[in-house]
């Protein structure tokens, strides 16, 4: 399953910064919502995954930290999961702006030959 999770977190993390490279702003701006998943999925590994522990030691019992879940991991997914979000949103809104008063979405504002 690590083999897995690394793969995803490498073919997110590359095609993200292979599309920031790219001369378009909508591609730009989906290179970066990768790139915010890549890191995502990379924050939810190193939180180690655990099925079925319960994610707080209950009131008044002595338990092991190391038979629970930690839900520090999720709580900053779930923050950036937010942020990226809102920022994605502000992005697009900036980019709609800039295309209706240059007339194109590209970033040095010349029109190019597909």
């Amino acid at each position: 399953m690590e083999i897995i999770l690394a793969l995803g977190i490498g073919v997110f993390a590359g095609s993200g910064v292979w599309l920031l490279l790219r001369p378009r702003t909508f591609q730009v701006i989906i290179g970066l919502s990768l790139l915010s998943y890549a890191v995502n999925l990379f924050i939810f590994g190193m939180g180690r995954l655990r099925v079925g522990a319960p994610p707080v030691l209950q009131p008044g019992i002595a338990g092991d930290p190391a038979q629970f879940a930690d839900p520090l991991p999720q709580a900053l997914v779930l923050t950036a999961i937010v942020i990226s979000f809102a920022t994605t949103a502000l992005f697009l809104v900036v980019l709609l702006a800039s295309r209706g008063l240059t007339g194109t979405d590209h970033v040095d504002g010349q029109e190019r030959e597909p």
